[in-house]
């Protein structure tokens, strides 16, 4: 009977210069004695993982499994939400995401956009080496900064918007396909899939390409006010990876879920650690167990207020009690007559 794995955790906001978080044997040492059983991977941080080593390397591969083996771990899946933000850049924020970039791609956005589509092309060979079937990303956006309608969009703007981007993603999902590998685009306001319908538009605009798939991340949902628990019913055969990570939205007079610029401890909407925002995480883990998810419940921690050790050592237990053993009978088969043509016929008065 297939159930949610966990508790993982995101090493993404945790990895840093000092130790334990500066190598990838003594992060994952700090997270197993935590409770962790699994780890997401980011595949842009050198002083955990090289990509391009383990997109050509299986001896590298199984050294990076042996290292997160000895510490009574596996790998959930790779990251590579920063290189996945490259594939597709409108100009207007070509200098704020210049450093997701090597230094000698500034001030060259096309290639720019062929390293970061490398990049997703050498995430396929190393999940495949790394015996992953799911793989964390974003999509970028050429469409974000019309994401108001003012001034009026022209017509066939956002058809031209999602051809241009299933044209630079279509390799990309071809090359996972070949590995075997879904890609997993986390929803989230900046990238032109944001929600269910833009999710859509790229389906539509790929061909229904089945390697476009979902990480669901309901902290997302919950500061665009989208109903994240109807999202699970809509889009549950396409979720193939799963961030748990809460958020809340505190409704004022002041400003909405544009945030009016501020910090983010001054926004409406706040990522939160889990358990202390508003997220209904029983009703997401039984939803998510109903339709089936097997994959890895994976903490990304990015509270505006809580300490990050105090996150994670509070999030591998919160993930672990909302984990839920599928059950293997119903709960009133004990009265359960057997089946009986007959008896159904009397029954039904035949």
């Amino acid at each position: 009977m297939s159930q949610i794995k966990g508790p993982a955790i995101f090493l993404a906001q945790f990895a840093g210069d000092e130790a334990p978080y500066n190598n990838l044997s003594d992060i994952c040492n700090w997270v197993a004695g935590m409770g962790y059983k699994a780890v997401q991977i980011p595949t842009w941080d050198k002083r955990l993982f090289n990509l391009e080593l383990a997109a050509e390397s299986k001896d590298y591969c199984d050294e990076v499994q042996g290292i997160v083996a000895q510490h009574g771990l596996e790998i959930s899946e790779l990251s590579t939400h920063l290189q996945g933000q490259l594939v597709a850049v409108h100009p207007a924020y070509d200098t704020m995401f210049e450093g997701f970039a090597p230094d000698e791609l500034k001030g060259k956005p096309a290639d720019r956009t062929e390293w970061a589509i490398s990049q997703l092309k050498a995430a396929a060979k190393a999940s495949r080496n790394l015996g992953l079937t799911a793989h964390a990303s974003f999509s970028g956006a050429l469409l974000w900064q019309t994401v108001y309608p003012w001034p009026q969009r022209p017509a066939g703007l956002v058809e031209q918007g999602f051809a241009e981007l299933a044209k630079r993603w279509l390799p990309i999902l071809n090359a996972f396909d070949d590995a075997g590998v879904d890609v997993c685009y986390e929803l989230h306001p900046g990238e032109d899939l944001h929600d269910g319908v833009t999710f859509e538009r790229f389906l539509e605009a790929t061909g229904n390409h089945a390697r476009a798939n979902l990480l669901y991340d309901p902290s997302h949902f919950v500061l665009q006010q989208l109903d994240y628990l109807s999202f699970i019913d809509i889009y549950h055969e396409r979720i193939k990876a799963f961030h748990v990570k809460d958020a809340e939205f505190n409704m004022n007079g002041r400003s909405g879920i544009y945030g009016g610029y501020q910090s983010w401890v001054d926004r409406p909407g706040r990522f939160r650690s889990l358990g202390d925002g508003q997220i209904d995480f029983s009703g997401i883990f039984s939803k998510l167990t109903q339709y089936g998810f097997s994959g890895w419940a994976v903490l990304e921690w990015e509270c505006c207020l809580k300490h990050p050790e105090q996150g994670a050592k509070e999030g591998a237990e919160f993930i672990k009690k909302h984990l839920i053993r599928r059950a293997e009978k119903a709960f009133d088969d004990f009265a359960s007559v057997g089946a009986d043509e007959a008896l159904n016929n009397k029954i039904l008065g035949l």
